[in-house]
Protein backbone atom coordinates (compact mmCIF):
# COMPACT_ATOMS: atom_id res chain seq x y z
CA UNK A 1 0.00 0.00 0.00
CA UNK A 2 2.55 2.49 1.16
CA UNK A 3 4.84 2.00 -2.39
CA UNK A 4 1.13 1.94 -4.17
CA UNK A 5 0.88 5.34 -2.14
CA UNK A 6 4.31 7.19 -3.29
CA UNK A 7 3.85 6.01 -6.66
CA UNK A 8 0.71 8.15 -7.04
CA UNK A 9 2.91 11.00 -5.14
CA UNK A 10 5.16 10.56 -7.53
CA UNK A 11 2.73 11.15 -10.62
CA UNK A 12 1.26 14.29 -8.94
CA UNK A 13 4.45 16.00 -8.00
CA UNK A 14 5.40 15.38 -12.04
CA UNK A 15 2.20 16.90 -13.15
CA UNK A 16 1.98 19.73 -10.83
CA UNK A 17 5.96 20.42 -11.63
CA UNK A 18 4.71 20.38 -15.57
CA UNK A 19 1.68 22.77 -14.80
CA UNK A 20 -1.12 20.47 -14.54
CA UNK A 21 -3.36 19.76 -11.95
CA UNK A 22 -3.63 15.79 -10.90
CA UNK A 23 -6.67 14.62 -12.40
CA UNK A 24 -7.49 15.96 -15.47
CA UNK A 25 -4.62 13.86 -17.51
CA UNK A 26 -6.79 11.85 -20.57
CA UNK A 27 -4.58 9.35 -22.11
CA UNK A 28 -7.94 10.34 -24.77
CA UNK A 29 -6.27 11.91 -28.02
CA UNK A 30 -7.85 15.23 -28.75
CA UNK A 31 -10.91 15.86 -30.88
CA UNK A 32 -10.28 16.85 -33.85
CA UNK A 33 -12.23 20.35 -35.00
CA UNK A 34 -15.55 19.71 -37.03
CA UNK A 35 -14.99 20.70 -40.42
CA UNK A 36 -15.93 24.18 -42.03
CA UNK A 37 -19.83 24.02 -43.63
CA UNK A 38 -19.72 22.23 -47.23
CA UNK A 39 -20.59 25.29 -49.89
CA UNK A 40 -22.92 23.92 -52.38
CA UNK A 41 -25.08 26.25 -55.20
CA UNK A 42 -28.49 25.25 -55.69
CA UNK A 43 -27.42 23.52 -58.22
CA UNK A 44 -25.15 21.50 -57.05
CA UNK A 45 -27.09 20.72 -53.86
CA UNK A 46 -29.56 19.36 -56.23
CA UNK A 47 -27.21 16.98 -58.13
CA UNK A 48 -26.03 15.72 -54.73
CA UNK A 49 -29.22 14.57 -53.93
CA UNK A 50 -30.17 12.92 -57.04
CA UNK A 51 -26.99 10.65 -56.96
CA UNK A 52 -27.75 9.83 -53.59
CA UNK A 53 -30.64 8.81 -54.48
CA UNK A 54 -29.54 6.86 -57.72
CA UNK A 55 -31.86 9.34 -59.69
CA UNK A 56 -30.23 10.22 -63.48
CA UNK A 57 -32.99 12.00 -65.05
CA UNK A 58 -35.97 14.02 -63.42
CA UNK A 59 -39.39 14.90 -65.50
CA UNK A 60 -39.17 18.73 -66.00
CA UNK A 61 -41.85 20.60 -64.27
CA UNK A 62 -44.63 22.11 -66.23
CA UNK A 63 -44.30 25.84 -67.34
CA UNK A 64 -46.32 28.49 -66.18
CA UNK A 65 -46.85 30.32 -69.63
CA UNK A 66 -49.30 29.16 -71.14
CA UNK A 67 -47.75 29.87 -74.66
CA UNK A 68 -44.97 27.61 -73.96
CA UNK A 69 -44.60 24.14 -75.24
CA UNK A 70 -44.67 22.78 -72.05
CA UNK A 71 -46.87 24.44 -70.36
CA UNK A 72 -49.33 23.22 -67.44
CA UNK A 73 -52.63 21.25 -68.11
CA UNK A 74 -55.03 23.46 -66.78
CA UNK A 75 -58.01 20.86 -69.00
CA UNK A 76 -60.10 19.89 -66.28
CA UNK A 77 -60.99 16.90 -68.56
CA UNK A 78 -56.70 15.57 -67.84
CA UNK A 79 -56.94 17.05 -64.14
CA UNK A 80 -57.17 13.52 -62.81
CA UNK A 81 -54.88 10.84 -64.10
CA UNK A 82 -54.83 9.33 -60.84
CA UNK A 83 -58.88 10.05 -59.42
CA UNK A 84 -59.15 7.81 -56.46
CA UNK A 85 -57.01 8.90 -53.05
CA UNK A 86 -55.26 7.38 -50.45
CA UNK A 87 -57.87 6.53 -47.59
CA UNK A 88 -56.62 8.48 -44.78
CA UNK A 89 -59.50 6.19 -42.74
CA UNK A 90 -57.77 2.85 -43.71
CA UNK A 91 -55.08 0.81 -42.18
CA UNK A 92 -52.53 -0.48 -44.07
CA UNK A 93 -53.54 -3.97 -43.30
CA UNK A 94 -56.86 -2.66 -45.27
CA UNK A 95 -59.04 -2.80 -41.68
CA UNK A 96 -61.03 0.54 -41.65
CA UNK A 97 -60.81 3.37 -39.03
CA UNK A 98 -64.10 3.23 -37.25
CA UNK A 99 -63.07 4.75 -33.71
CA UNK A 100 -61.42 7.39 -32.56
CA UNK A 101 -58.96 5.68 -30.11
CA UNK A 102 -57.08 3.35 -33.53
CA UNK A 103 -57.22 6.82 -35.15
CA UNK A 104 -55.29 8.51 -32.68
CA UNK A 105 -52.93 4.95 -31.63
CA UNK A 106 -52.46 3.29 -35.22
CA UNK A 107 -53.68 5.45 -38.36
CA UNK A 108 -52.34 8.84 -37.66
CA UNK A 109 -49.04 7.54 -36.81
CA UNK A 110 -48.70 5.56 -40.25
CA UNK A 111 -49.70 9.07 -42.04
CA UNK A 112 -47.19 10.84 -40.21
CA UNK A 113 -44.43 8.23 -40.72
CA UNK A 114 -45.41 8.83 -44.47
CA UNK A 115 -45.14 12.19 -44.45
CA UNK A 116 -41.64 12.27 -42.60
CA UNK A 117 -40.10 9.58 -44.62
CA UNK A 118 -40.98 10.92 -48.53
CA UNK A 119 -42.56 14.03 -48.22
CA UNK A 120 -41.55 16.90 -45.82
CA UNK A 121 -38.62 14.68 -43.58
CA UNK A 122 -37.90 13.83 -40.12
CA UNK A 123 -36.94 16.15 -37.60
CA UNK A 124 -33.73 14.86 -36.16
CA UNK A 125 -33.60 13.88 -32.22
CA UNK A 126 -31.15 16.17 -31.43
CA UNK A 127 -31.85 19.89 -32.04
CA UNK A 128 -30.63 21.63 -29.69
CA UNK A 129 -32.36 24.02 -27.36
CA UNK A 130 -33.44 27.23 -27.92
CA UNK A 131 -33.24 30.57 -25.53
CA UNK A 132 -35.16 33.17 -26.16
CA UNK A 133 -34.48 37.12 -25.22
CA UNK A 134 -36.68 40.22 -24.71
CA UNK A 135 -34.60 42.24 -26.69
CA UNK A 136 -37.04 45.32 -26.89
CA UNK A 137 -40.38 46.44 -24.76
CA UNK A 138 -42.41 48.96 -26.21
CA UNK A 139 -45.63 50.81 -25.43
CA UNK A 140 -47.52 51.50 -28.97
CA UNK A 141 -50.71 51.72 -31.18
CA UNK A 142 -52.36 50.27 -33.66
CA UNK A 143 -55.28 51.99 -35.45
CA UNK A 144 -56.34 53.76 -31.91
CA UNK A 145 -55.54 50.61 -29.89
CA UNK A 146 -52.48 50.58 -26.65
CA UNK A 147 -50.44 47.68 -27.69
CA UNK A 148 -47.58 46.16 -25.53
CA UNK A 149 -45.07 45.03 -28.74
CA UNK A 150 -42.18 42.81 -28.13
CA UNK A 151 -38.86 42.22 -30.67
CA UNK A 152 -37.56 38.65 -29.56
CA UNK A 153 -34.14 36.51 -30.67
CA UNK A 154 -34.43 33.01 -29.76
CA UNK A 155 -30.68 31.62 -29.81
CA UNK A 156 -30.41 27.96 -31.11
CA UNK A 157 -27.36 26.37 -28.84
CA UNK A 158 -24.60 25.95 -31.50
CA UNK A 159 -22.01 24.76 -28.91
CA UNK A 160 -21.73 21.59 -30.82
CA UNK A 161 -20.61 23.06 -33.91
CA UNK A 162 -20.05 26.87 -33.47
CA UNK A 163 -19.33 27.41 -37.06
CA UNK A 164 -23.21 28.11 -37.75
CA UNK A 165 -25.10 30.91 -35.88
CA UNK A 166 -29.45 30.26 -35.91
CA UNK A 167 -30.94 33.21 -33.99
CA UNK A 168 -34.82 33.18 -34.64
CA UNK A 169 -36.44 36.88 -34.89
CA UNK A 170 -39.62 37.10 -33.94
CA UNK A 171 -41.76 39.78 -32.88
CA UNK A 172 -45.18 39.82 -30.09
CA UNK A 173 -47.88 42.22 -29.82
CA UNK A 174 -50.69 41.66 -27.76
CA UNK A 175 -53.80 45.08 -26.51
CA UNK A 176 -52.51 46.45 -24.14
CA UNK A 177 -55.56 47.02 -22.05
CA UNK A 178 -56.55 43.29 -22.13
CA UNK A 179 -59.03 41.55 -19.04
CA UNK A 180 -56.75 38.72 -19.30
CA UNK A 181 -54.10 36.38 -21.79
CA UNK A 182 -55.89 37.45 -25.26
CA UNK A 183 -55.53 34.44 -28.29
CA UNK A 184 -52.95 34.76 -30.82
CA UNK A 185 -51.94 34.44 -34.50
CA UNK A 186 -48.53 33.65 -35.38
CA UNK A 187 -47.66 34.75 -39.35
CA UNK A 188 -44.66 33.93 -41.02
CA UNK A 189 -43.31 36.80 -42.38
CA UNK A 190 -40.97 40.08 -41.48
CA UNK A 191 -40.87 41.00 -38.24
CA UNK A 192 -40.47 44.35 -36.51
CA UNK A 193 -41.64 46.52 -33.73
CA UNK A 194 -45.22 47.94 -35.71
CA UNK A 195 -44.89 51.29 -34.55
CA UNK A 196 -42.77 52.17 -32.65
CA UNK A 197 -42.85 55.09 -29.81
CA UNK A 198 -41.01 58.13 -30.69
CA UNK A 199 -39.41 61.25 -28.40
CA UNK A 200 -41.27 64.24 -27.28
CA UNK A 201 -40.16 67.14 -29.41
CA UNK A 202 -38.40 68.57 -26.37
CA UNK A 203 -36.65 65.17 -26.13
CA UNK A 204 -35.64 65.44 -30.02
CA UNK A 205 -34.23 68.69 -29.53
CA UNK A 206 -32.03 67.46 -27.06
CA UNK A 207 -30.62 64.34 -29.11
CA UNK A 208 -30.36 66.91 -32.03
CA UNK A 209 -28.25 69.00 -30.13
CA UNK A 210 -25.62 66.37 -28.80
CA UNK A 211 -25.74 64.70 -31.99
CA UNK A 212 -24.64 68.12 -33.23
CA UNK A 213 -21.97 68.94 -30.58
CA UNK A 214 -20.37 65.26 -31.64
CA UNK A 215 -20.43 66.12 -34.94
CA UNK A 216 -18.95 69.61 -34.62
CA UNK A 217 -16.06 68.08 -32.27
CA UNK A 218 -15.11 65.57 -35.01
CA UNK A 219 -15.12 67.92 -38.08
CA UNK A 220 -15.18 72.12 -37.08
CA UNK A 221 -16.25 72.82 -40.37
CA UNK A 222 -19.54 71.74 -39.59
CA UNK A 223 -19.88 74.29 -37.36
CA UNK A 224 -20.58 76.90 -39.75
CA UNK A 225 -23.30 74.18 -41.78
CA UNK A 226 -25.21 74.32 -39.05
CA UNK A 227 -25.03 78.13 -38.61
CA UNK A 228 -26.36 78.06 -42.28
CA UNK A 229 -29.24 76.46 -41.50
CA UNK A 230 -30.12 76.32 -37.98
CA UNK A 231 -33.38 74.86 -38.51
CA UNK A 232 -31.55 71.33 -39.65
CA UNK A 233 -31.68 68.38 -37.35
CA UNK A 234 -29.26 65.36 -38.18
CA UNK A 235 -32.42 63.02 -35.85
CA UNK A 236 -35.73 63.15 -37.32
CA UNK A 237 -38.27 60.88 -35.65
CA UNK A 238 -40.19 58.02 -37.74
CA UNK A 239 -43.63 59.37 -40.12
CA UNK A 240 -46.71 59.22 -38.45
CA UNK A 241 -47.91 56.33 -37.72
CA UNK A 242 -50.71 54.84 -40.31
CA UNK A 243 -54.09 55.54 -39.01
CA UNK A 244 -53.05 59.10 -37.53
CA UNK A 245 -53.86 62.15 -39.56
CA UNK A 246 -53.07 59.78 -42.51
CA UNK A 247 -55.60 58.90 -45.06
CA UNK A 248 -56.98 55.08 -45.01
CA UNK A 249 -57.25 53.20 -48.23
CA UNK A 250 -60.32 52.07 -49.13
CA UNK A 251 -61.09 48.07 -48.20
CA UNK A 252 -60.53 46.19 -44.91
CA UNK A 253 -57.85 47.71 -42.41
CA UNK A 254 -54.02 45.87 -42.10
CA UNK A 255 -54.00 42.63 -40.87
CA UNK A 256 -52.60 43.34 -37.40
CA UNK A 257 -54.90 45.95 -36.99
CA UNK A 258 -57.86 43.86 -37.16
CA UNK A 259 -56.50 41.56 -35.07
CA UNK A 260 -55.36 43.61 -32.09
CA UNK A 261 -59.22 45.74 -32.88
CA UNK A 262 -60.90 42.36 -31.66
CA UNK A 263 -59.15 41.81 -28.79
CA UNK A 264 -56.48 39.48 -30.76
CA UNK A 265 -52.96 39.46 -30.16
CA UNK A 266 -50.15 38.78 -33.08
CA UNK A 267 -46.61 37.48 -33.86
CA UNK A 268 -44.32 37.68 -36.42
CA UNK A 269 -42.02 34.92 -36.88
CA UNK A 270 -39.40 34.96 -39.75
CA UNK A 271 -38.98 31.88 -41.53
CA UNK A 272 -35.33 32.63 -43.25
CA UNK A 273 -33.74 33.55 -39.66
CA UNK A 274 -34.64 30.03 -39.08
CA UNK A 275 -33.58 28.32 -42.24
CA UNK A 276 -32.93 29.79 -45.99
CA UNK A 277 -35.30 30.03 -48.87
CA UNK A 278 -32.71 27.79 -51.19
CA UNK A 279 -31.01 25.02 -51.68
CA UNK A 280 -27.30 26.88 -51.31
CA UNK A 281 -28.20 27.38 -47.65
CA UNK A 282 -29.21 24.20 -47.10
CA UNK A 283 -26.02 23.24 -44.88
CA UNK A 284 -26.71 26.55 -43.38
CA UNK A 285 -29.20 27.64 -40.71
CA UNK A 286 -31.30 25.22 -38.25
CA UNK A 287 -30.54 21.89 -40.71
CA UNK A 288 -27.51 22.54 -41.61
CA UNK A 289 -25.92 23.60 -37.54
CA UNK A 290 -27.32 20.19 -36.58
CA UNK A 291 -25.89 18.46 -39.75
CA UNK A 292 -22.55 20.25 -38.90
CA UNK A 293 -22.43 21.93 -42.17
CA UNK A 294 -23.07 18.72 -44.13
CA UNK A 295 -25.46 18.17 -46.66
CA UNK A 296 -28.61 16.16 -46.11
CA UNK A 297 -29.37 12.49 -46.38
CA UNK A 298 -32.38 11.59 -48.08
CA UNK A 299 -35.04 11.37 -45.07
CA UNK A 300 -33.72 14.71 -43.61
CA UNK A 301 -35.70 17.91 -43.24
CA UNK A 302 -36.29 20.39 -45.80
CA UNK A 303 -37.14 24.03 -45.28
CA UNK A 304 -40.75 23.54 -44.91
CA UNK A 305 -40.32 21.09 -41.81
CA UNK A 306 -37.26 23.29 -40.36
CA UNK A 307 -40.26 26.55 -40.33
CA UNK A 308 -42.65 24.78 -38.93
CA UNK A 309 -39.96 23.95 -36.24
CA UNK A 310 -39.33 27.56 -35.71
CA UNK A 311 -43.24 28.00 -35.05
CA UNK A 312 -43.09 25.27 -32.96
CA UNK A 313 -40.05 27.10 -30.73
CA UNK A 314 -41.92 30.48 -30.94
CA UNK A 315 -45.13 28.81 -29.25
CA UNK A 316 -43.06 27.28 -26.54
CA UNK A 317 -41.98 30.97 -25.71
CA UNK A 318 -45.39 31.98 -26.09
CA UNK A 319 -46.24 29.27 -23.62
CA UNK A 320 -44.19 31.19 -20.64
CA UNK A 321 -46.15 35.17 -21.66
CA UNK A 322 -48.96 35.54 -19.55
CA UNK A 323 -50.35 37.92 -22.04
CA UNK A 324 -51.09 35.06 -24.81
CA UNK A 325 -53.71 32.50 -24.35
CA UNK A 326 -51.45 29.73 -25.51
CA UNK A 327 -54.42 27.14 -25.38
CA UNK A 328 -55.61 29.07 -28.85
CA UNK A 329 -52.51 30.06 -30.58
CA UNK A 330 -52.91 30.20 -34.56
CA UNK A 331 -50.51 29.79 -37.18
CA UNK A 332 -50.84 31.66 -40.71
CA UNK A 333 -49.37 31.58 -44.10
CA UNK A 334 -49.45 32.68 -47.69
CA UNK A 335 -47.76 30.73 -51.01
CA UNK A 336 -44.79 29.16 -49.60
CA UNK A 337 -45.74 30.08 -46.11
CA UNK A 338 -48.92 28.84 -46.21
CA UNK A 339 -46.79 25.54 -47.33
CA UNK A 340 -45.49 26.12 -44.25
CA UNK A 341 -48.25 27.04 -41.87
CA UNK A 342 -50.15 24.14 -43.03
CA UNK A 343 -47.34 21.66 -41.83
CA UNK A 344 -46.74 23.26 -38.79
CA UNK A 345 -50.45 23.08 -37.34
CA UNK A 346 -50.36 19.41 -39.00
CA UNK A 347 -47.12 18.22 -37.12
CA UNK A 348 -47.94 20.58 -33.56
CA UNK A 349 -50.90 19.93 -32.11
CA UNK A 350 -50.56 22.78 -29.43
CA UNK A 351 -51.41 24.90 -32.21
CA UNK A 352 -55.59 25.36 -31.81
CA UNK A 353 -56.09 26.60 -35.47
CA UNK A 354 -54.52 27.53 -39.03
CA UNK A 355 -55.30 30.06 -41.62
CA UNK A 356 -53.68 28.52 -44.94
CA UNK A 357 -53.72 30.74 -47.84
CA UNK A 358 -52.95 30.17 -51.49
CA UNK A 359 -50.58 27.11 -50.14
CA UNK A 360 -50.81 25.39 -54.13
CA UNK A 361 -48.08 21.98 -54.62
CA UNK A 362 -46.84 21.10 -51.24
CA UNK A 363 -49.37 21.96 -49.04
CA UNK A 364 -53.09 22.11 -49.54
CA UNK A 365 -53.29 21.02 -53.98
CA UNK A 366 -53.49 17.51 -54.07
CA UNK A 367 -50.15 15.53 -55.28
CA UNK A 368 -52.46 13.47 -57.72
CA UNK A 369 -53.85 16.46 -59.97
CA UNK A 370 -52.09 17.01 -63.14
CA UNK A 371 -53.58 21.14 -63.29
CA UNK A 372 -51.03 23.89 -62.68
CA UNK A 373 -48.01 23.27 -60.59
CA UNK A 374 -46.97 19.70 -59.95
CA UNK A 375 -44.32 17.26 -57.83
CA UNK A 376 -42.03 17.82 -60.56
CA UNK A 377 -41.87 21.69 -60.02
CA UNK A 378 -41.08 20.84 -56.56
CA UNK A 379 -38.50 17.77 -57.24
CA UNK A 380 -36.93 19.55 -59.71
CA UNK A 381 -37.10 23.28 -58.49
CA UNK A 382 -37.97 24.19 -54.91
CA UNK A 383 -36.46 21.02 -54.00
CA UNK A 384 -35.22 21.88 -50.57
CA UNK A 385 -38.69 22.39 -48.95
CA UNK A 386 -39.12 19.05 -49.23
CA UNK A 387 -37.24 15.79 -48.17
CA UNK A 388 -34.59 14.62 -50.22
CA UNK A 389 -36.60 11.61 -50.80
CA UNK A 390 -39.33 13.35 -52.19
CA UNK A 391 -37.58 14.05 -55.81
CA UNK A 392 -37.82 10.33 -56.49
CA UNK A 393 -41.34 11.13 -57.22
CA UNK A 394 -40.44 13.10 -60.02
CA UNK A 395 -37.73 10.40 -61.31
CA UNK A 396 -37.80 9.23 -65.41
CA UNK A 397 -34.97 7.07 -65.29
CA UNK A 398 -33.45 5.87 -61.81
CA UNK A 399 -31.91 3.00 -60.03
CA UNK A 400 -35.18 2.12 -58.76
CA UNK A 401 -36.97 2.65 -62.29
CA UNK A 402 -39.72 5.76 -62.11
CA UNK A 403 -42.01 6.82 -59.82
CA UNK A 404 -44.62 9.79 -60.04
CA UNK A 405 -47.19 11.36 -57.67
CA UNK A 406 -49.52 8.63 -58.25
CA UNK A 407 -47.13 6.31 -56.02
CA UNK A 408 -47.15 8.75 -53.35
CA UNK A 409 -48.39 6.84 -50.03
CA UNK A 410 -50.15 10.30 -49.07
CA UNK A 411 -51.82 13.03 -50.35
CA UNK A 412 -52.33 16.35 -49.53
CA UNK A 413 -55.88 15.48 -47.70
CA UNK A 414 -54.35 13.52 -45.12
CA UNK A 415 -52.08 16.43 -44.53
CA UNK A 416 -55.23 18.31 -43.93
CA UNK A 417 -57.02 15.67 -41.52
CA UNK A 418 -53.75 15.47 -39.52
CA UNK A 419 -54.85 18.42 -38.64
CA UNK A 420 -58.46 17.44 -37.37
CA UNK A 421 -60.01 17.90 -34.80
CA UNK A 422 -58.60 21.51 -34.29
CA UNK A 423 -59.84 24.01 -36.85
CA UNK A 424 -58.33 24.97 -40.51
CA UNK A 425 -59.51 27.62 -42.54
CA UNK A 426 -58.22 27.40 -46.21
CA UNK A 427 -58.03 30.00 -48.10
CA UNK A 428 -57.62 30.95 -51.58
CA UNK A 429 -57.86 34.22 -54.16
CA UNK A 430 -58.87 34.52 -57.53
CA UNK A 431 -57.04 34.03 -60.93
CA UNK A 432 -58.47 37.19 -62.28
CA UNK A 433 -57.06 39.05 -59.48
CA UNK A 434 -53.25 37.32 -59.22
CA UNK A 435 -53.93 34.36 -57.28
CA UNK A 436 -52.68 32.17 -60.45
CA UNK A 437 -54.55 29.21 -62.07
CA UNK A 438 -51.10 27.51 -60.86
CA UNK A 439 -51.97 27.20 -57.65
CA UNK A 440 -55.16 24.53 -58.51
CA UNK A 441 -58.26 26.01 -55.90
CA UNK A 442 -60.60 23.33 -57.26
CA UNK A 443 -58.01 21.01 -56.41
CA UNK A 444 -57.42 22.32 -53.26
CA UNK A 445 -60.82 21.93 -52.39
CA UNK A 446 -61.21 18.57 -53.31
CA UNK A 447 -58.39 18.34 -50.98
CA UNK A 448 -60.64 19.74 -48.11
CA UNK A 449 -63.48 17.63 -49.01
CA UNK A 450 -61.85 14.58 -49.02
CA UNK A 451 -60.37 15.49 -45.28
CA UNK A 452 -63.82 15.89 -43.98
CA UNK A 453 -64.58 11.90 -42.54
CA UNK A 454 -61.87 12.39 -40.38
CA UNK A 455 -62.69 15.88 -38.82
CA UNK A 456 -66.25 14.19 -38.49
CA UNK A 457 -64.70 10.73 -36.84
CA UNK A 458 -62.90 12.61 -34.23
CA UNK A 459 -66.35 14.83 -33.41
CA UNK A 460 -65.57 17.72 -35.12
CA UNK A 461 -67.58 19.58 -38.33
CA UNK A 462 -66.23 19.62 -41.67
CA UNK A 463 -67.45 21.70 -44.40
CA UNK A 464 -71.06 20.29 -44.55
CA UNK A 465 -70.86 19.14 -48.51
CA UNK A 466 -70.98 15.32 -49.10
CA UNK A 467 -67.29 14.02 -48.78
CA UNK A 468 -67.23 12.74 -52.59
CA UNK A 469 -64.44 14.33 -53.52
CA UNK A 470 -64.72 13.17 -57.24
CA UNK A 471 -67.18 15.08 -57.87
CA UNK A 472 -66.83 18.15 -55.56
CA UNK A 473 -67.16 21.88 -57.07
CA UNK A 474 -65.98 24.81 -55.03
CA UNK A 475 -68.60 27.16 -53.91
CA UNK A 476 -69.50 30.47 -55.57
CA UNK A 477 -66.35 32.96 -54.83
CA UNK A 478 -66.72 35.26 -51.45
CA UNK A 479 -69.78 32.73 -50.66
CA UNK A 480 -67.35 30.67 -47.40
CA UNK A 481 -68.44 27.25 -45.65
CA UNK A 482 -67.40 28.36 -42.34
CA UNK A 483 -70.13 26.82 -40.14
CA UNK A 484 -67.44 24.03 -39.06
CA UNK A 485 -64.06 23.63 -37.39
CA UNK A 486 -62.82 22.48 -41.15
CA UNK A 487 -63.55 25.72 -43.57
CA UNK A 488 -63.12 27.17 -47.02
CA UNK A 489 -63.61 30.10 -48.48
CA UNK A 490 -62.41 31.75 -52.02
CA UNK A 491 -62.63 35.40 -51.65
CA UNK A 492 -62.29 37.58 -54.56
CA UNK A 493 -58.61 39.50 -54.19
CA UNK A 494 -55.17 37.84 -55.45
CA UNK A 495 -52.38 36.13 -54.30
CA UNK A 496 -53.37 36.91 -50.54
CA UNK A 497 -55.72 35.69 -47.49
CA UNK A 498 -56.02 39.53 -46.38
CA UNK A 499 -59.58 39.79 -47.38
CA UNK A 500 -60.22 36.72 -45.53
CA UNK A 501 -58.79 37.85 -42.25
CA UNK A 502 -62.32 39.62 -40.73
CA UNK A 503 -63.76 35.78 -41.93
CA UNK A 504 -61.45 33.94 -40.33
CA UNK A 505 -61.46 36.59 -37.19
CA UNK A 506 -65.50 35.48 -36.86
CA UNK A 507 -65.12 31.95 -37.45
CA UNK A 508 -62.51 31.50 -35.04
CA UNK A 509 -64.61 33.64 -32.17
CA UNK A 510 -67.47 31.85 -32.73
CA UNK A 511 -65.72 28.41 -32.06
CA UNK A 512 -64.13 30.03 -29.02
CA UNK A 513 -67.28 31.19 -28.21
CA UNK A 514 -66.37 34.43 -28.23
CA UNK A 515 -68.32 35.92 -31.11
CA UNK A 516 -69.04 39.80 -29.85
CA UNK A 517 -65.34 40.34 -28.63
CA UNK A 518 -64.28 43.16 -31.16
CA UNK A 519 -67.47 45.45 -30.07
Amino acid sequence: MSEWRGRVGLVAGVVLGLGVSPGIISTAHPQAPAPPPVTFTDEQDHQNMMDQLGIKALRPGPSGDEKAPNHANYDEALANPFPNLPDPLTLRNGQKVTTADVWWKERRPQIVEDFEREVYGRVPQNVPRVTWTVKVTDREFIGFTPVIAKDLIGHVDNSSYPAIDVDIRMTVVVPANAKGPVPLLMMFGRTGLPNPTQPSQEDMEKINAAVKALLVEKDPSLAAIFAQYPGYSPVNPLPPAFGFGAPRPAGDPPTAQQLIADGWGYALINPVSIQADNGAGITRGIIGLVNKGQPRNPEDWGALRAWAWGAARGLDYLETDPAVDAKHVGIEGVSRYGKAALVTLAFDTRFAMGLIGSSGEGGVKLNRRNFGEAVESLTGGEHYWMAGNFMKYGASQASFGSKNAGDLPVDSHELIALCAPRWVFISYGVPAMGDAKWLDQQGSYMATVAAQPVFKLLGARGLGVPNDYHTATMPPVNSGLLDGELAWRQHDGGHTDAPNIKYFIQWADKLMGRPNAGS
